[in-house]
């Protein structure tokens, strides 16, 4: 896999981890819950998905060469892009009004 690919492939699996807590009402896309989750789960889940996105990333990046050293800048930034990326879910689950 190409260098260009692999990094569309961590953009677009970015783009729907990010956005997985806000649309499955199971844990991590998996597992049911008894009860219906709330924003705090909901936030840990979607931390949980940053660090599997990164894992991810970070496992390309080791089978393309050596890995970069990070500091706290790339991680800053690399958080708010994933939030970034989460707005479309959030808005549709907490912004649109719904019919009931």
């Amino acid at each position: 896999m190409s260098q260009t690919a692999s990094v569309w492939l961590v953009v677009l699996i970015g783009l729907w981890a990010a956005n997985l807590p806000f649309i499955s009402n199971r844990l991590l896309a998996v597992l049911v819950l008894k009860t219906p989750k709330n924003l705090a789960i909901r936030l840990v889940e979607l931390f949980v998905c940053y660090l599997l996105v990164g894992g991810m990333g970070l496992a390309l990046e080791q089978r393309a060469g050596q890995i970069a050293p990070q500091g706290w800048e790339f991680y800053a930034i690399t958080g708010a892009l994933f939030i970034t990326f989460a707005f479309p879910g959030f808005t549709y689950r907490y912004l649109f009004k719904r019919r009931t």
